[in-house]
């Protein structure tokens, strides 16, 4: 069975730690454990929220101290959330996620490279060694799945980046980066759900709206969400996706 830690968050939430680094693997199971989770459907979980190599459970103090009479609320928490951790891990010691690779759907993002839209195309050239336009195409040809959403609402940390791509974070962030910027910060790309401050290098920006809170699901990309990308141009098509 592979090994996990649970931990304390705050005073009425769980952390199931899987591991330490930023890997597939690790990350795919860190998504199906959070599945099971939910699909456990446990009496006082308010929410469920994976990340690149964990999970936290929310609970509900008042529910789990109702359940435990006597005893403390925190330990049955942990003693419920615990049981179905190592059932899941037992059962899938191999690391595997729930759902084959080929299952799940594929979003395809469209996003206008460089210039305005990519001001630090030209630098993660450099870096790679490589021009612009193999840039894009390195960057567009990948399989990237979603491995957790942070920062801000919305925001997609994206695993299966491009060896070759791999960039620094800039070194002065930047106070404004615009809605939609896709960009490279080390391993990792990502896009920007709304104007924020960054630091990711930025290559290219999708006119698609990453977060609306009037939405049934406000996030368009959830983790476990399989995303490619594709290249447009400035004029018609980013316009009229815009609209």
């Amino acid at each position: 069975m592979n090994p996990f830690a649970l931990e304390p968050l705050g005073d009425s939430a769980l952390l199931i730690r899987l591991g330490d680094g930023i890997d597939i693997a690790t990350n795919r199971s860190a998504l199906a454990l959070a599945a099971t989770l939910r699909a456990a459907v446990l009496p006082g979980i308010r929410d469920i929220v994976p990340a690149y190599a964990s999970v936290c459970v929310h609970y509900d103090i008042a529910v789990f101290a109702s359940a435990a009479g006597p005893g403390s609320p925190h330990l049955l928490a942990a003693e419920r959330v615990r049981e179905i951790a190592a059932r899941f891990l037992q059962a899938n010691s191999a690391g595997t996620d729930a759902a084959a690779e080929g299952d799940t759907p594929v979003l395809e993002i469209p996003v206008r490279y460089g210039g305005e839209f990519g001001p630090d195309l030209g630098d993660v050239a450099k870096q790679a060694g490589i021009d612009e336009q193999a840039v894009i195409e390195r960057h567009a040809n990948g399989n990237y799945r979603v491995a957790m959403l942070g920062f801000m609402p919305g925001f997609p940390y994206l695993l299966g980046l491009d060896e070759s791509l791999q960039t620094p974070r800039r070194a002065s962030p930047r106070t404004r980066v615009p809605a939609g910027s896709v960009a490279i910060g080390g391993a990792q790309t990502g896009i920007y759900p709304r104007e924020l401050p960054g630091g990711w290098q930025l290559i290219g920006r999708t006119p698609l709206v990453l977060f609306d809170p009037t939405r049934e699901q406000p996030a368009l990309l959830q983790p476990g969400q399989r995303v490619r990308f594709r290249a447009i141009d400035a004029g018609g098509e980013f316009a009229a996706l815009t609209q």
